[in-house]
């Protein structure tokens, strides 16, 4: 067990007294049951004990500050000014003569009441224990529950996965898109003819683009082709024209502000954009005319950028490639016949080389990244597969390979072509921007990569400067380590936020002046507004009326497009967690190896070699002694025998337990085998 600090008397001296810092207005985040914080004009604060009051995730508040026992200051919520939650999904039980509905977001600790002369139970046919839809009518006040009517029958437990559900309710996710968003979309063709009719558009359809995806993939926003010239190479990157169908303030449009992006759950995708463009009439399928926004890049040998031309295109993709196969392709020899059954036979020669001469040129330009200060993070994503029950059946664990990489040098060069070019010609657009990181983060790192020996002291005083170049060093010297990801974890935790920003201030982890996101606009809306800036610098329309209306809402777009990408990232990683712990819970009792990924007071975290799943290793778990807690090493000591728990340590564990709605796996230390006497 380890030692926890002795409490201070909760009784407050006679002679003091708190002080408040008068009334504030702001958005509150609850972040668990009765614990949150309001977020004003004058800082974030947290809340105090008891402060929650009527108030839910994401309603704007009247808050009072004062100071608590340590002087810290906390918000205590007096009145609520506008309410963020207007239905929620929940349990529903008949409670004669009401019914009583139950949230599945634990965040709202309160049940709802159906009135007896509400009869919207019966007439959705709900039972007890079925999910529902539950609009607010009344909400609830001190010592009194809310008032809800039921709006949709989710269904019952056995034949929905409520702890996913849970995760789409916790974080306000759209599931539905409106009617008149769906009537739009249902009206949308591919408009390839009209698009060649227009000046300026392009015919690439003889050029032999190809998509590269995720085997799993259903929608296929960018396509690459490139080819050797005299003076080095000439890339081009094509991406679905949604801006083509999704017109400034449509139904479609709006509905795509308001989810920001799309957000891919372990069992499921909640896409930005109704499935007949995100999976039909934008994707960029194989042998299909599209409409596409394409840009044509000239580069020297050396894989440096020397002219971009973005163009309204037309495109006939060529092929679709997982990234597997193009893993394999390359692997294997390259040979042109290895392309058999995806490519044509009159195109695989060109399709070969093409895909060699993408993988060389990402190579060159990984190079160049490197020599300008781009940080390279090392990354392992552990995904659970799934039947088509949504039963868990094994985990893909997926690290950077030659095919991702090929791709994503292709996407980070257009993207960075066509920020150069909207900077250089100042068109308003939500630009991607990461500033350096806090010297204090990343001196909380520096012990740590002391204790691996990855640091002295001049380069621990670089890598606490934020010097892009000394923190590339470690992360070259952790390569091919146990330790490895973890050390690439610990550095990356230590960096800000990139965020959306309507002006360009440059990309501190990819050593870029200029950069933005292009290449995904079905599934991103800051692309989408790319896309339009584009567009409108391309025909000199950037003083034309939706410009000035995207201009005028452009910086709350890129807060809203900041905060959703937080969200769907949140849920997504929620989710993955629920169906790990799903898997996990028929593994009780099963051994396996790991490294300690985390060090807290009350135990270890340990991230498993085999599938990547991390779960809770208890300091109890560690044995009868004392522990104590360096917080600055991240290591439990015992004081007894002194024996050391720290970071990057390998170590065996057992599948003690597992919560699945909160997706946590619990673990004890592996059993010792028996000394065997004779």
């Amino acid at each position: 067990m380890a030692k926890g600090r002795s409490s201070a008397s909760r009784r407050r001296p006679p002679h003091t007294r708190r002080k408040h810092h008068g009334a504030l207005t702001g958005t509150l985040k609850v972040v668990r049951p009765g614990a949150g914080e309001v977020i004003t004009a004058e800082g974030t604060f947290p809340l105090a004990s008891g402060g929650l009051r009527e108030g839910m995730n994401g309603d704007t508040v009247g808050v009072t500050v004062s100071a608590g026992r340590d002087g810290h200051k906390l918000a205590r919520v007096q009145t609520v000014i506008e309410r963020a939650t207007s239905s929620f999904l929940g349990i529903y039980q008949p409670l004669d003569p009401l019914g009583v509905v139950t949230p599945l977001d634990e965040r709202i600790r309160r049940d709802f009441f159906v009135l007896p002369d509400d009869l919207s139970a019966e007439r959705l046919g709900v039972a007890g224990n079925d999910v529902v839809v539950a609009r607010i009518l009344e909400y609830p006040k001190r010592g009194e529950a809310g008032v809800v009517t039921l709006e949709e029958r989710v269904g019952a437990p056995e034949e929905i996965d409520v702890a996913i559900e849970s995760v789409i309710a916790r974080h306000s996710l759209p599931v539905a898109f409106p009617a008149r968003a769906q009537e739009e979309a249902s009206c949308v063709v591919a408009d390839t003819q009209g698009a060649l009719a227009e000046p300026g558009t392009r015919d690439l359809r003889d050029q032999l683009l190809v998509t590269v995806d995720p085997a799993t993939a259903r929608d296929f926003d960018d396509a690459v082709f490139a080819r050797k010239t005299p003076k080095g190479y000439e890339l081009t990157v094509a991406i679905a024209d949604v801006t083509r169908y999704v017109g400034w303030g449509s139904s479609m449009d709006v509905e795509a502000r308001k989810r920001t992006c799309s957000v891919y759950l372990a069992d499921r995708v909640l896409p930005m954009l109704p499935e007949e463009l995100s999976c039909d009439v934008c994707s960029l399928r194989p042998g299909e005319d599209r409409c596409a926004m394409a840009v044509v890049m000239e580069l020297d040998r050396q894989g440096a950028l020397l002219d971009a031309q973005p163009a309204k295109a037309v495109i006939c993709s060529a092929a679709r490639f997982s990234y597997d196969q193009v893993d394999a392709f390359l692997d294997q020899g390259a040979s042109p016949q290895d392309l058999a059954g995806v490519v044509r036979p009159d195109s695989q020669e060109q399709v070969a080389q093409s895909l060699v001469t993408l993988d060389e040129l990402a190579a060159k330009r990984r190079a160049l990244r490197h020599q300008r200060g781009s940080i390279d993070f090392a990354s392992s994503e552990s995904k659970v597969e799934l039947d088509e029950t949504g039963t868990p059946i094994g985990v893909t664990v997926r690290t950077a390979t030659r095919a991702t990489s090929l791709i994503e040098e292709a996407m980070l060069c257009a993207n960075e072509a066509v920020a150069a070019i909207l900077s250089a010609a100042r068109v308003p657009a939500a630009f991607r921007v990461h500033e350096p990181p806090s010297p204090d983060d990343l001196a909380k790192v520096v012990p740590i990569l002391a204790e691996f020996d990855l640091v002295d002291s001049l380069q621990a005083q670089a890598v606490a400067a934020g010097n892009p170049f000394a923190i590339e060093g470690v992360l070259e010297r952790a390569a091919g380590t146990p330790y490895e990801l973890l050390v690439s974890t610990l550095l990356l935790r230590a960096q800000k936020k990139a965020i959306y920003l309507p002006r360009n201030d440059g990309h501190y982890a990819l050593g870029a002046t200029a950069y933005c996101h292009f290449t995904s606009p079905i599934r991103r809306y800051p692309d989408v507004v790319v896309h339009r800036a584009l567009k409108a610098w391309m025909s000199h329309q950037t003083q034309s009326r939706e410009m000035r209306q995207q201009d005028k809402l452009l910086p709350q777009l890129c807060r809203d497009c900041s905060e959703g990408e937080r969200t769907a990232a949140a849920a997504e990683y929620e989710s993955q967690r629920i169906k790990m712990a799903e898997l996990y819970s028929e593994r009780i009792g099963a051994i396996e190896t790991g490294i300690v990924s985390g060090c807290e007071r009350y135990g270890l975290f340990v991230r498993l070699s085999a599938t990547g799943a991390e779960g809770l290793l208890p300091v109890r778990a560690l044995g009868d002694q004392w522990f104590t807690y360096d917080e600055k090493h991240l290591q439990l000591v015992g004081e007894d025998d002194g024996r050391l728990w720290r970071l990057g340590q390998p170590v065996a564990v057992q599948v003690s337990g597992v919560d699945v709605e909160r997706g946590r796996i619990d673990f004890a230390l592996a059993p010792q085998p028996k000394e065997n006497h004779r």
